[in-house]
């Protein structure tokens, strides 16, 4: 073979050499770029169900904060989201506290022994005072009459007095009869009462539907006035539809009075009933001196709830003792006190109600300190003022009993 045509033969090899690498490295980008786009392709997947679980999880946890935690480092590492749950607060605008609370109250006519007490207890909070003599209706004193004269608030948990009592004249429980709240819990009349338990009174109020439920709490002064000729009072409210049932129907209206409005003279008459025995008085304030000299007692109506009043006790007082109103004690233990607690809010403001009798040497005496603002405002904290009432009053020596004087042969009037 000639010199030229070995080389064309080294040229003609050269050539198809380089054409396979040429082959082989285009077939092994093609490879790689297949490679590439599937991997990047699953990246984008990857990320895109990310990015929808990321979105599911800020929607899930509106309430929640996430964090999240990696388990190992490089390959295999595991990253889980873990979710921890954080308190949700009730936002309130109103204000727990007030200046100038008597301002406008009319007063001559009260005990000014007892109003000072009542002044006393309430300090800044926002709120309202009255007490009453259960014995005949008269109010002795009334601060902040203002709120006290206006059209109310929710009851809450003092709503459950009425439905306490309706459902011991229906007879659908005794004191002691254990009701089944689910499950293997039971709770009697007289520990729901102590804890205020609304499982229990939802229950009690589905038993009795909501036409008898309607029926006592108007016989027990919910929906008229509880005043007689109280310049300025106003009116509270039973509805006379129930509750519908997405906002928990009769259950609800029994638990925390939801839909109904009560004022604290409607909370005070009913508080009197219990601790007289059974008389509704109507409520009656004194403006003047003239007006004490003339006082008579007016009856509204008679309730037949003597014999169960005793069924009810036991759970007022236990909520004193043990249960919500216990705070009353802080400041005074030295006569039986026996009340009802309410804690509740609507649009923005709290409310806290204690409803309460106590046994004196000199008699009985109820009163009603009813609370709105905001979170320093609830039911154990108007029980503490409660107790500062009663503290205020015994350390001025109020209930030592009086003695009468006597009328001596000649004397005409005498006072009493």
């Amino acid at each position: 073979m000639s010199r030229y045509a070995r080389m064309l033969g080294v040229i003609l090899c050269s050539l198809a050499l380089c054409s396979g690498a040429r082959a082989t490295t285009t077939a092994t980008t093609k490879k790689h770029v297949a490679k590439t786009t599937h991997t990047s392709t699953k990246a984008k997947t990857t990320t895109a169900h990310a990015g929808k679980a990321t979105v599911h999880a800020s929607t899930h946890a509106v309430a929640t904060s996430k964090t999240v935690v990696s388990h190992g480092r490089g390959r295999g590492a595991k990253t889980k989201l873990a979710v921890r749950r954080t308190k949700y607060y009730e936002h309130f605008s109103a204000s727990s506290f007030a200046d100038n609370l008597t301002l406008g109250d009319v007063t001559e006519g009260e005990d000014p022994v007892v109003r000072a007490a009542a002044i006393e207890a309430l300090g800044n909070m926002n709120g309202t005072a009255v007490a009453i003599n259960p014995d005949n209706g008269r109010i002795l004193a009334m601060v902040n009459q203002k709120l006290a004269l206006s059209r109310g608030a929710e009851p809450c948990s003092t709503i459950k007095l009425t439905v306490a009592l309706a459902a011991l004249e229906e007879g659908i429980v005794r004191k002691d009869t254990p009701v089944n709240l689910g499950g293997k819990y039971h709770l009697t009349m007289t520990e729901a009462l102590a804890h205020s338990n609304n499982a229990y009174f939802e229950t009690l109020g589905r038993s009795l539907g909501f036409e008898r439920v309607k029926h006592y709490a108007n016989q027990f002064g919910l929906g008229e006035l509880a005043g007689y000729h109280i310049q300025g009072e106003q009116l509270g409210i039973y509805p006379d539809e129930e509750l519908p049932a997405s906002l928990g129907g009769v259950g609800r209206m029994c638990s925390f009075g939801e839909s109904v409005s009560m004022t604290p003279l409607q909370l005070g008459a009913l508080v009197a009933a219990i601790a007289n025995g059974g008389t509704l008085y109507y409520l009656q304030h004194p403006e003047t001196q003239m007006d004490v000299a003339m006082f008579e007692p007016k009856v509204k109506r008679t309730l037949n709830i003597a014999p169960l009043i005793p069924e009810i006790e036991d759970g007022m007082q236990g909520a004193v003792l043990y249960g919500t109103a216990r705070s009353l004690r802080a400041n005074f233990n030295q006569f039986p006190v026996m009340g009802k607690t309410g804690t509740c809010s609507n649009n923005g403001t709290r409310f806290g109600w204690f409803g309460s009798y106590a046994d004196t040497p000199s008699g009985r005496i109820v009163t009603v300190f009813f609370l709105e603002g905001g979170r320093p405002t609830f039911g154990p904290k108007a029980a503490e003022l409660t107790g500062t009432f009663y503290k205020a009053l015994w350390d001025k020596s109020y209930f030592i009993p009086k003695v009468q004087p006597v009328a001596e042969a000649g004397d005409v009037g005498a006072s009493e």
